[in-house]
């Protein structure tokens, strides 16, 4: 028995053994874990309160940030966890090419970075001709379905696209903050609202659309039917990346088409992370993203043979260049161009210190929506002569009361210029304005701006008082720069409002709605705005006059830019002709 008890005993003993050994294995691996979180914490709650800065080299110099640094290991200053959504970008991204991101087939990527500071937040393609070569493979592989595609289904596949967008709407507004440096307000409230419309929209116009027949005789009739054209090229700019993206393949996919787009360079990532969300809707081939540089990836786009169309939209000289390539080619484009917009106030408006007079005032102040980076920036202001005193003294009020901040704080009016380059080239005309003779009543420096923002691009909301024939009253700046000049009466504003070579936008503030009838009638440019400003629902069609473009964006008219009409000519006659 004793022996028995021995022998059974000693098996428990070695499994208790075993057990304790685990155990204490299992404590020591917790402890660790709970020893590292903790010491995390600490770390972080000292971070907070001591604020401890470290030096990081970037590429205008060294700056200060925060040694916190969130989850996807960029800085404090581009951290998003207030806005409740995730630091939006991989650091990685391939061109989208037939479904999927793949590889540049030179093996080449240069650094995104975001405006707000300067910071490196991913890295994308810098493709070449043989990337756009690829792309353009497919696309026209997946135009022989795509185009025969029924109304029906290719609108009900942009109604998905739009409510994919609309529940992304955060996410997506903070991809195009980072990549662009808009305030986070602009993107939720304008961008990506109209986004999703245009999506809508044009998901709905084609379902209403029909073709037309017309009677030539008892036994002939002629059918006119809309049909693609094919593969199209598009190239868009880098101020409002993912609505001039929109307004470009919204009615290209309607229509029928496959499209081949480039983005801007200066903000080339948030159309890969809407490629992302959306490209499991469409077949693979119809949307084909590649980014790159100009000369290396737009140029063989915009010159290829193997486009039936090319729509860009940027400055004007390199439109002329686009015209060119497309004029070798013998294929149609639009040309959304510059701008240099006429915001016209007469001295009605100061009748009533009431809701339109503050909205006028408003509307002035509109030169800084989305940091003056818009073709239509009402960039010149004409106020009538009687009123110029007082008017001016509640418009420079209002512009110092603008909020120039951090662009991911829901507070801030005015964030960063999207590139050094177009800070730079700010700069020189404000340097340019003082030289001029032009006076400056508000702003006219770089915006000095602290808490890891001063390597960012930032420019004070800048008014010049002068005269129109001053450079800065003809060139386009696309900054928050407006240049004012007084005028005498309609004729004479009239007369300011059309001595430019654009012709794009313009705006009319009065109580006399005649004055705003002949106005609007009378000023050449694409786009009048009436007692309001910055107003671009999809059903309003958007051009220019003289150099600011060709063609049309957004509104059913929209379509024909990217179809060609079939006429059939049918003769339901037995009887020959007896010509022969």
């Amino acid at each position: 028995m004793a022996i028995k008890k021995k022998k059974i005993a000693k098996p428990k003993a070695k499994k208790r053994k075993k057990l304790a050994k685990r155990s204490k294995k299992k404590d020591k691996k917790l402890k660790k874990v709970v020893t590292k979180k903790s010491a995390t914490e600490k770390k972080l709650k000292k971070s907070k309160k001591t604020n401890r800065l470290k030096k990081v080299k970037t590429k205008r110099g060294i700056k200060k940030m925060s040694t916190e640094t969130i989850k996807s290991g960029v800085s404090a200053s581009l951290d998003t966890s207030h806005l409740k959504v995730p630091f939006p970008y991989k650091k990685k991204y391939g061109n989208y090419i037939n479904g999927k991101f793949v590889e540049p087939k030179s093996g080449k990527y240069f650094d995104n970075v975001s405006p707000i500071n300067n910071e490196v937040i991913c890295q994308v393609p810098r493709s070449d001709a043989k990337d756009v070569d690829a792309a353009l493979d497919a696309a026209h592989a997946a135009f022989k379905e795509w185009g025969k595609t029924d109304i029906t289904t290719r609108s009900n596949i942009l109604n998905k696209i739009a409510d994919v967008l609309e529940k992304n709407l955060n996410l997506l507004a903070t991809a195009e903050c980072l990549d662009n440096g808009k305030p986070i307000r602009e993107c939720m409230a304008a961008d990506l609202p109209l986004v999703i419309d245009h999506w809508r929209y044009f998901a709905g116009v084609i379902r209403a659309e029909e073709g037309s027949i017309a009677e030539i005789s008892n036994s002939q009739y002629s059918y006119n039917i809309p049909e693609p054209l094919g593969v199209v090229g598009q190239i868009v700019p880098w101020n409002f990346p993912l609505l001039m993206a929109t307004w470009k393949l919204a009615p290209a996919l309607a229509a029928g088409n496959c499209s081949v787009i480039k983005p801007a360079e200066q903000t080339p990532a948030s159309i890969m992370l809407m490629m992302e969300l959306i490209g499991d809707l469409l077949p693979p081939g119809v949307v084909n993203v590649v980014s790159g540089f100009g000369l290396e990836a737009g140029k063989p786009l915009a010159s290829s043979k193997r486009i039936a169309k090319i729509a860009f939209t940027g400055e004007t000289t390199t439109g002329r260049l686009i015209m060119q390539y497309a004029a070798q080619n013998l294929i149609p484009i639009t040309l959304e161009l510059g701008g240099k917009s006429p915001n016209i106030f007469f001295e009605d408006v100061m009748e009533k210190d009431d809701a339109f007079l503050d909205k006028c005032v408003e509307g002035f102040v509109m030169f800084n929506l989305n940091q003056g980076e818009v073709c239509t920036c009402p960039s010149r202001a004409l106020v009538q002569e009687s009123i110029y005193d007082k008017f001016m003294e509640k418009v420079i009020a209002r512009t110092k009361a603008v909020v120039q901040d951090n662009p991911l704080k829901m507070e801030t009016m005015i964030g960063a210029q999207a590139s050094v380059e177009q800070m730079e080239k700010i700069k020189s005309y404000l340097d340019l304005g003082k030289k001029e003779g032009a006076k400056v009543l508000c702003g006219g420096e770089v915006a000095k701006l602290n808490s890891g923002l001063e390597t960012g691009n930032y420019i004070q909301p800048t008014i010049f008082e002068g005269d129109n024939k001053m450079r800065i009253f003809q060139e386009e700046i696309f900054g928050p720069v407006v240049s004012v000049t007084k005028f005498k009466d309609e004729a004479h504003a009239l007369e300011i409002a059309n001595d430019t070579l654009y012709g794009l936008g313009a705006g009319v503030w009065t109580r006399n709605g005649n004055i705003a009838y002949r106005m609007g009638r009378a000023i050449q440019a694409g786009i009048v705005w009436t007692n309001c400003y910055h107003a671009y629902p999809a059903h309003s069609p958007f051009g220019g006059y003289k150099q600011s473009g060709v063609g049309r964006e957004t509104h059913k008219m929209m379509l024909n830019h990217y179809r060609q009409n079939k006429n059939l000519h049918v003769s339901y006659a037995e009887n020959k002709l007896g010509f022969f």
